[in-house]
């Protein structure tokens, strides 16, 4: 228990590198993204004006104890899932949390964070919030069909449900992770990514062209920036998990800041070559292709 203490500072330190680099990378990304559609694109330092800005910002307007708490939930969501995934392989510092099992716990603050958005939005008032919670809970739940299904494969393919041991079992060449001895669970997984990000064309629930509606407007003020802030860290946080998963892990920073914006770029690349889908079909997409890989890789486990 003493050890676990020793850890806390290490914890608040990746957790502080994980926020860094998730602006920046997301700044980077709308940049890249702007160009590609012939703008220049936002600044590099812009998320950080606009955390400062929304955290320094008070509301007056009352929806109720559950509104409020549905981006502390969300937030809740991202950190847990940063804090009980191991980072760099190899360091006890940077193991975080991890215990024999970690895995099924970072399955489940996979969608905490989603449910506790869904139960704010819920609380919102707004005539179109039952819309913005149909679409998101539908649309989750359809991705993280095949990533649950990569996940137990991996699992029955490794015989275990310890993360360190996943990555350790990678070790010793490029050809030992699971993209080449299990790859139908990573083309299942990596799909699945592409709507666990909500980049487009799975971006159904903002629906930024369709809707002037959503979280960014619904929220506002301090709870804005939570959500801004956990925008940053989920979706490192998730990736990670996959780098651990199916990539063979980091046993540096760097080379886990080079892996973790190589998988993010995936979804880039995706979302700017394709158009968005409408909510039905994301939702027969993911049913129809990627849950049957996701099947497959079971079934050859």
């Amino acid at each position: 228990m003493g050890f676990e203490w020793i850890k806390i500072p290490y914890a608040l330190l990746t957790l502080f590198i994980v926020i860094n680099f998730g602006m920046l990378m997301h700044a980077l990304v709308y940049k890249i993204t702007a160009r590609v559609a012939g703008r220049y694109g936002i600044r590099i330092w812009q998320h950080y004006a606009d955390l400062l800005k929304n955290f320094g910002l008070r509301s007056s307007i009352t929806h109720g104890v559950m509104y409020y708490l549905g981006p502390v939930f969300r937030l809740s969501g991202g950190i847990g899932l940063l804090l009980f995934t191991p980072t760099i392989f190899g360091s006890e510092m940077f193991s975080n949390f991890s215990f024999a099992g970690d895995l099924m716990l970072v399955l489940y603050f996979v969608f905490f964070g989603m449910l506790g958005m869904a139960l704010g939005a819920g609380e919102s008032g707004h005539p179109y919030a039952a819309i913005g919670i149909t679409r998101g809970l539908s649309q989750v739940t359809a991705s993280e069909l095949p990533m649950a299904l990569a996940v137990f494969a991996v699992a029955l393919q490794y015989q275990t449900l310890h993360i360190p041991d996943i990555v350790a079992a990678q070790q010793g060449g490029v050809f030992n992770w699971t993209l080449f001895t299990n790859p139908l669970a990573v083309v299942a997984a990596m799909l699945s990514l592409l709507g666990s990000l909500m980049r487009p064309p799975f971006d159904v629930v903002l629906a930024p062209q369709e809707i002037p509606i959503g979280p960014p407007t619904e929220y506002h003020s301090t709870y804005l920036a939570l959500m801004q802030t956990n925008r940053m860290i989920f979706s490192i946080a998730k990736i990670i998990v996959y780098m651990n998963l199916f990539f063979g892990g980091a046993t540096s920073w760097p080379e886990l800041f080079i892996k973790v914006f190589c998988i993010y770029m995936f979804a880039v690349i995706i979302g700017v070559g394709f158009p968005r889908f409408r909510v039905e079909q994301s939702i027969l997409w993911f049913l129809l292709w990627a849950t049957p890989i996701g099947v497959l890789a079971l079934l050859q486990v």
